[in-house]
């Protein structure tokens, strides 16, 4: 058995902490039975969003008659925008390993690493099949994978999973979506922007119901009217014949706790189960820990229910020298949390003293159209928790560039009585950007409305919907409707 001082499962941003751990001299042993570079790069933020982007370049052509801009769209190398963004992130994958392979304080193996005993594992696969490693400090950053939804009959579908779908060389004709969070969202925009037409059976009353209501709502209301969306059906049957795939769903409930059984939520108004068929299913019904391929309590690492590893507030398992991070944590799903985490051990492996990980101002972002972001509580935490709060709305329209771009959408700030931001939430153009003035003002700043407000906008552009969004007009919480007054800048344009 080969020792080492330090040992990290996966290769996304745990890789961050095992270069601190070499750059300190220390032996180091990397464990990835996939590319280089983990879901982020391979599977997951990196293909998507530069996939997107080319699904809002089309969008702003089409949308030129609305600015007086005669264009059109004559043709689109769909299977050549997919191969090219595949092959820069198979080339970012292979630069990791050639840069692992030429290290003398790294050591590579390339096979699925499973826990025998504490701090020890055991290699499958590649070269090293079979070989037993052990070492001083383990991080588990190993990620999660696509959740399959125990559907009856799926198992004689032919159906894909995000995984596959950034893969697709041509966009099918008919796209049947089966979840609705930010997976869906996104992969729905970049299909349907290319000609699929899209269908989207979602369990929750909307979609991204991790959002804001009130955003998840807007958005929902924006998709219903480019796709045919059923929100609140839970699909629980799937066939395919004659190359076309058939879901049936039927009406989902929630109780309190946000799980089956209490009052009928769905959103559309529909009570009967319905079925719904297109040429490719696409299950975008969230992800799942790698812990069970990982066999984690061999080592004494204890899971929650989910089956996410269980960690203290430095990212300490259960078992003695063996850390955690990213999303087999399950504290955000998202790579900007794992790349702070990561920061985090290696403070706390690494230096004088250990500080607990700080999540404040976490903020997240759906890049769809349109785009969603947020950071902070929602207003119906505050609500739950009972908190006094006070909430704006501040509409893109109602701001000169805003105006000037058409554009759709709102910013909402969320405040305590004293000022400080307790969260923001919008939906809109750039929305992606826009949070992350507010993401500074409450990490950075002194974290009150003050930060927006007084700092110089410059006018006219997009962020002046954020500092108007601040600057008044704040309603008690649970007094207002869901149209806010708000003040009006067509003086200024």
């Amino acid at each position: 058995m080969e020792e080492f001082d330090f040992l990290v499962v996966g290769s996304g941003s745990g890789l961050d902490v095992a270069n601190v751990a070499a750059e300190r001299g220390r032996s180091v042993a990397v464990v990835e039975k996939g590319p280089l570079g983990g879901t982020c790069l391979n599977r997951g933020c990196i293909p998507s969003k530069m996939l997107l982007y080319h699904a809002d370049v089309l969008e702003t052509v089409e949308r030129a008659g609305e600015f007086g801009v005669d264009a059109e769209v004559r043709g689109v190398s769909f299977e050549e925008i997919v191969r090219e963004v595949n092959d820069e992130v198979h080339e970012d994958a292979e630069s990791i390993r050639r840069g692992l392979e030429s290290s003398e304080r790294h050591r590579l193996y390339a096979g699925e690493g499973r826990f025998v005993d504490e701090r020890t594992l055991e290699i499958a696969g590649g070269e090293d099949d079979g070989a037993r490693i052990r070492a001083e400090t383990v991080l588990v950053a190993a990620g999660t994978r696509p959740a399959v939804p125990a559907i009856d009959g799926l198992e004689d579908v032919d159906y894909l999973t995000s995984t596959e779908a950034l893969r697709l060389t041509e966009p099918p004709d008919r796209l049947l979506i089966v979840g609705g969070g930010y997976v869906a969202a996104e992969l729905a925009h970049f299909f349907g922007t290319f000609g699929s037409e899209v269908t989207i059976v979602g369990r929750r009353p909307a979609l991204l119901p991790d959002a804001d209501e009130e955003v998840a709502r807007a958005f929902t209301d924006r998709y219903a009217e480019r796709f045919d969306v059923h929100t609140g059906y839970e699909a629980t049957a799937a066939s395919e014949s004659g190359g076309t795939v058939t879901v049936e769903a039927r009406p989902f409930t929630y109780g309190n706790d946000g799980e089956g059984g209490g009052q009928n939520a769905t959103a559309d108004g529909e009570a009967d189960p319905i079925a719904v068929s297109g040429d490719e299913l696409l299950l975008a019904a969230g992800r799942v820990p790698n812990t069970d391929v990982l066999n984690v309590a061999a080592a004494g690492v204890e899971t929650d229910e989910r089956g996410f590893v269980e960690t203290d507030e430095y990212l300490r398992t259960t078992a003695e020298g063996v850390w955690a991070l990213g999303d087999v944590v399950g504290e955000y799903l998202l790579k900007h949390s794992a790349n702070h985490e990561a920061r985090a051990v290696a403070r706390n492996v690494f230096g004088d003293r250990m500080q607990p990980v700080d999540y404040a101002a976490m903020p997240f972002a759906v890049f769809a159209s349109p785009e969603v972001a947020g950071v902070g509580v929602t207003e119906g935490e505050l609500r739950a928790a009972d908190r006094e709060y006070g909430v704006s709305t501040y509409r893109y329209e109602d701001t000169a560039r805003g105006n000037a771009m058409k554009a759709e959408g709102f910013v909402k700030p969320l405040v305590d009585p004293e000022g400080s931001i307790l969260g923001c939430h919008i939906v809109g153009p750039d929305a992606s950007a826009l949070i992350q003035e507010v993401v500074v003002a409450m990490k950075a700043g002194s974290g009150t409305v003050r930060d927006l407000r007084e700092s110089v906008h410059i006018h006219p552009a997009l962020p002046e919907v954020v500092q108007r969004a601040f600057a008044g007009g704040f309603h008690r919480g649970g007094e207002h409707g869901h149209d806010h007054e708000h003040g009006h800048d067509h003086e200024h344009r």
